[in-house]
């Protein structure tokens, strides 16, 4: 395919608003939101966050292997999964007043469904873009796109519900998800579909990816990084309110966050093309290592210093969400798979974004909680800040070294 306009890029790259703003209230204020709306403790809501996504994480590459055997029919899963993702959200932050045990079903359940829907739509939704082009330069302006669409979805999430809380956000969710699914399935250009679609595949089709080095590589960076980055979302309104003092303008950080980000896609996109998407990434890595560390010694107060690291980690953000994508585009064009065997790969890789989650969920929140931490009481701050801070960089320096080392030099 030749070069893509804006236009093109727009229609395709749309849909991810929506599903960003599925993504930030279910990474970052639900554990807050059932722990002061339904009394659920910490441990529990990290018990019932670590349960789901596993299960959630499990479920993906059977996903991807039934997406794929649609040999490119990535419309119509993008549409099967609208209804579903919509009324899993719905449920999920509107919960009917129930007691601990039902209540904690509830937030399983609806959080299970929304699993579903979310992950049929990014799966397909990556899939089709993957599938539409195998130049190195289109690859970046697609997934730059696609993310930038999404980070103004992270932004809009944040504004509306800091300022009218989760009933305007469910409208404005459901508005937003049938704009960009009206435009994604009317507008958006269809990928080619290529031999690697000539035939349905097996259940064998799932273990594909593992079978490439580049891809083995590169998913374990995916690991390592992503449970750098879900830490921090994890943990971000607990520090914001509890170390900071500052949990009022919580919306605002987020805000100045995920708005560098989607400044900074072009400045990646440039660079992926002059030094390569690989070295692009790792240094963002570097980027958000070094200015991130200095969170753990902030105190009360401490609002523009705090402002100064979400802008500056925000814009090493970008490179986190553009450049992954594009690379694996690349290592799937490298095996031969392009045209029909995206929704494999991208499976498998939603399974390790939801492993990184999970991990994050299940491991970070019980352990303060461990610690003696307890949101609103005063006490246990300190190892609050250092979970928060210093444990995710140091995983960031671990991520950067396993990708300078992988072997991609040729996707």
């Amino acid at each position: 395919m030749s070069r893509l306009s804006l236009p093109m890029l727009f229609s395709y790259g749309l849909f991810g608003l929506p599903l960003a703003m599925v993504a930030l209230p279910i990474y970052v204020y639900l554990p807050q939101f059932y722990s002061g709306r339904a009394g659920l403790s910490l441990a529990l809501i990290g018990t019932v966050l670590l349960a789901a996504r596993v299960a959630a994480a499990f479920i993906d590459p059977l996903l991807g292997w039934w997406i794929e055997r649609g040999q490119g029919a990535y419309p119509r899963y993008v549409a099967l999964s609208l209804p579903v993702l919509l009324a899993g959200f719905v449920a999920l932050f509107h919960p009917p007043p129930l007691g601990s045990l039902a209540t904690m079903a509830w937030f399983l359940g609806a959080l299970m469904l929304v699993y579903v829907g979310f992950s049929i739509a990014t799966i397909a939704h990556q899939s089709w873009g993957a599938a539409l082009t195998q130049a190195p330069a289109e690859r970046a302006r697609v997934t730059g796109v696609r993310e930038a669409c999404g980070l103004a979805g992270v932004v809009l999430a944040a504004a509306v519900t800091g300022k009218a809380g989760y009933d305007a956000l469910s409208v404005a969710f459901g508005v937003a998800l049938a704009m960009g699914g009206a435009l994604l399935l009317a507008r958006a250009a269809r990928p080619a579909v290529g031999k690697a679609a000539a035939a349905r595949p097996d259940w064998r089709a799932m273990t594909a990816p593992f079978r490439q080095a580049p891809f083995r590589a590169l998913f374990a960076v995916l690991i390592v990084n992503g449970v750098a980055s879900a830490i921090p979302a994890t943990l971000f309104l607990f520090f914001a309110a509890d170390r900071l003092r500052l949990g009022a303008m919580s919306g605002l950080f987020l805000i100045l966050y995920f708005g560098a980000a989607a400044a900074s896609m072009p400045l990646w996109i440039s660079a992926a093309a002059r030094f390569g998407e690989a070295r692009a990434w790792a240094a963002g890595m570097l980027l958000a290592a070094a200015v991130f560390v200095w969170a753990f010694g902030l105190g009360a107060g401490a609002s523009i210093v705090f402002g100064v690291i979400c802008l500056l980690s925000g814009l090493a953000l970008g490179a986190d969400l553009a450049l992954p994508p594009a690379l694996l585009a690349g290592v799937i064009g490298a095996a031969g798979h392009a045209g029909g065997r995206e929704a494999a790969y991208f499976g498998v890789w939603n399974w390790g974004v939801q492993m990184t989650l999970a991990l994050a969920a299940g491991i970070a929140l019980p352990l303060l909680a461990w610690l003696g931490y307890v949101p609103g009481a005063g006490g246990g701050t300190g190892a609050l800040a250092a979970a928060y801070a210093l444990l995710p960089c140091a995983l960031k320096l671990l991520a950067a070294a396993m990708l300078w080392r992988a072997p991609l030099h040729q996707c």
